[in-house]
């Protein structure tokens, strides 16, 4: 029995382990295939730790120049004239400047272009001579143009889904440093790109196109994509390249010297100058965010020629990296970042530049994934494999202290490493793994109980049945010692009613009287220890505790006599009901061994102890003092409310010391009747005077109260004193005789 036991132990555990590993596996293929739900639990959880952890603000040399709402109030409704556009890059350029890149795409024509106001004046009439003055005006564009062939300028262009190229070309060439990657870049058909003539005289040319996530954020900003056939640098990658003065870039493929490579050539990493920038596969940076620079920003009003010294222009642009870009409202390029919902598109470019000069990137690592399934695979086979020894509770600790490791080392990995790591799925696969063997293991547990409901409800208390069910390990030899509440019920006089039925009325009685009998006890909390033929055994305070089992134990006796006298009306006519039914109750309190108890093959719960022997002869009393429910001196301590009345110093057969008796004749409602209290001081005045061999004064008492026992059905008892008062007159007892009753049976 022992070997097949633990064969079944070991088949269970074998199964939990395996329900809680079939979710592991499952998350893991996810993982594998990455839907989009795991992309975006992923992006939003790398939002969180830039959130709690943004990037420190240092100073790299960049700066915006915003042209903001106060700009277009002073200098007039965008878009400007070009010649002052020229001019604010002209100043830029004066101070200092390293780069000047325009996050603005000029794809038409100045409209205060000569050849725009002639032909609106032509179109509205005015007069030759004015429009031939209109024609000898400078050209705008012409001007911008030899602003920016004369600084170290950058223009952007938009890419796009549709169109073409037409015939666009890069400032600088790109370099492969190992398989050409370009299959892994973005590629865009066409583009928006700014006038020729202002693109060829720009020293650089780079895309400020950005597109976010499925949910809009802004994580990673690109670097370089394809347009048709050719290699474009973004502004910001571009800008940096015109500031060092650098020739061209170098694109690292996957399979270059010092890479690992993946099986088919991606980007790495892009080398512009002396900076080298690592990439994702698509060319895009990582972006680590700062929180508000207000220092980053210069409003454009305060640059243009004759609004800030030049000592204070050299400070704030000397040997920097500038963009400028549109802050002022309607003109706004705003996009999501993890920091902001609304967020200038210039200053991405600006924290690119930043984060590519100060060297200080985030990074995904190609091993990234690789350890990820790692630890989803290890912590979830790991926590399928306890759990089976652990249980639900020790097991969820596990889970958690498991789920805390992994969100503190990808925590850890992002604030010490600048690591992206992410721990979603492997803390999905321990929930699942764990939600998962939990569930499998309630629904076997669940079956378990349901099996021993249907075996034991017809036998035990349900309280039991629900304890054992909860816990099966509990079917086992043993038990425990508590203080317990214990009833004896006995039919007075079963044996003469039995000779006048036949078997089967026998049963039908028994079944008529225990089955109402046995519902109050258990509406009473009792457990059914026993039936004895016609007796109960019923006991409180096991399996399960109940505070207030003493009360419960009185009350249910109570009814049990007042629901007998009920059955004894009811069932005077039928022929299985043998006239008028008596009982005898016994109840008692105190300590008691209970538990499983009887032989390895057959158990049974139930109770042993001086308490059970001493509530069986406490019922043995209840007939020949006459009365219905006797209890103990133990339990009438604990029930300061009831209607008792003490019965007599009894020494019962077995035990030495002698016990009070009494007898339990109502509840709480009885005791505060001022009969019963008259009755109760008068029938102890009549014990004491028993008790001090004053037996005339004792009768006297007796026959006094006699009509008021008679009211509490307490007639046979005084009938009884009376008698025994009688006896003692004629033959009064020895010396040293103490009161006690000393009873010869049981």
């Amino acid at each position: 029995m022992a070997a097949g036991g633990a064969r079944r132990a070991a088949t269970r555990r074998s199964l939990i382990v395996l329900a809680g590993l079939l979710p592991v596996l499952f998350v893991a293929l996810l993982k594998f295939i990455e839907p989009g739900v795991l992309l975006e639990q992923r992006g939003l959880l790398f939002d969180s730790y830039q959130r709690l952890a943004p990037r420190p603000f240092r100073d790299a040399g960049v700066r915006i120049v915003d042209i903001d709402d106060e700009s277009i109030q002073r200098l007039g409704q965008w878009p400007w004239p070009r010649g002052d556009v020229a001019a604010l890059a002209q100043t830029i350029a004066d101070a200092g400047a390293a780069a000047i890149a325009f996050d603005i795409v000029f794809s038409e024509a100045d409209r205060t272009s000569p050849a725009r106001l002639t032909a609106l004046a032509q179109r509205q009439g005015v007069p030759a001579p004015a429009v031939a003055a209109l024609r000898g005006l400078p050209d705008q564009d012409a001007r911008f143009a030899q602003t920016l062939g004369a600084t170290p300028s950058v223009l952007g262009l938009f890419l796009t889904p549709d169109g073409r190229a037409q015939g666009l070309q890069a400032k600088a060439g790109f370099a492969v440093a190992g398989s050409d990657p370009g299959a892994s870049l973005p590629a865009f058909p066409g583009a928006i790109a700014p006038l020729r003539p202002l693109a060829g005289a720009a020293k650089g040319l780079g895309f400020v196109s950005f597109k976010g996530d499925a949910d809009g954020i802004l994580r990673r900003v690109p670097l370089v994509a394809k347009v048709g056939e050719t290699l474009l640098p973004s502004l910001s990658a571009e800008a940096l390249r015109v500031a060092q003065g650098a020739g061209g870039f170098v694109l690292k493929s996957s399979d270059a010297s010092g890479q690992v490579n993946s099986g088919k050539p991606e980007a790495v990493a892009l080398k512009i100058g002396a900076a080298e920038v690592p990439v994702t596969e698509r060319g895009e940076l990582w972006m680590h965010y700062t929180p508000p620079v207000p220092e980053r920003v210069v409003p454009a009003w305060k640059v243009m020629p004759g609004t800030l010294p030049p000592a204070e222009l050299k400070r704030l642009f000397s040997g920097r990296i500038v963009f400028i870009g549109t802050g002022a409202s309607g003109l706004r390029d705003l996009v999501a970042t993890p920091l902001a919902g609304r967020e200038l598109g210039v200053t991405l470019h600006a924290e690119a530049v930043e984060q590519m000069v100060l060297q200080d990137f985030l990074a995904r690592p190609d091993w990234a994934e690789g350890l990820e399934i790692a630890v989803l695979l290890a912590g979830g086979i790991l926590l399928a494999v306890a759990l089976p020894r652990l249980g639900a509770f020790r097991g969820a600790l596990l889970a958690v202290l498991l789920t805390g490791a992994e969100g503190g080392g990808s925590w850890y990995a992002f604030k010490a490493k600048s690591f992206l790591l992410d721990p979603t799925a492997p803390i999905l696969a321990l929930i699942a793994c764990y939600l998962v063997a939990t569930l499998f293991t309630y629904l076997r547990e669940e079956k378990q109980r349901r099996y021993i409901h249907g075996a034991f409800d017809r036998y035990l208390s349900p309280e039991l049945v629900k304890r054992i069910a909860d816990d099966p390990g509990r079917l086992e030899l043993g038990g425990e010692v508590r203080e317990m509440s214990v009833l004896f019920c006995d039919i007075r006089g079963f044996s003469h009613i039995s000779e006048g039925m036949g078997p089967q009325q026998i049963i039908a009685f028994l079944i008529a009287f225990l089955t109402p009998m046995t519902d109050i006890l258990l509406a009473r909390r009792a457990t059914i220890d026993k039936y004895i033929g016609d007796a109960i055994l019923a006991f409180w305070n096991a399996p399960l505790d109940d505070p207030d089992q003493h009360e419960n134990a009185a009350r249910g006796a109570l009814e049990m006599v007042a629901r007998l006298e009920g059955l004894n009306r009811e069932m005077a006519e039928r022929e299985d009901w043998p006239g008028h039914v008596e009982v005898g109750i016994g109840l008692n309190a105190g300590p008691c061994c209970v538990g499983n108890m009887g032989s390895a093959r057959r158990l049974s719960y139930s109770l042993i102890g001086d308490t059970v022997n001493l509530a069986s002869r406490i019922e043995g009393l209840t007939k020949p003092y006459g009365v219905r429910i006797a209890l103990g001196e133990t339990l009438a301590a604990r029930l300061p409310g009831f209607a008792l009345v003490e019965l007599d110093r009894v020494r019962v057969v077995g035990r030495d010391r002698p016990e009070t008796v009494f007898a339990l004749v109502g509840d709480e409602g009885v005791t505060e009747t001022p009969a019963f209290r008259a009755f109760r001081d008068a029938h102890a005045g009549m014990l004491a005077a028993y008790r001090a061999r004053q037996w005339d004064d004792a009768a006297e008492r007796a026959a006094a109260s006699a009509t008021a026992a008679a009211r509490y059905g307490l007639d046979r008892l005084y009938a009884r004193y009376r008698l025994s008062i009688e006896q003692m007159r004629a033959d009064p007892p020895p010396d040293g005789w103490d009161g006690v009753a000393q009873l010869r049976e049981k």
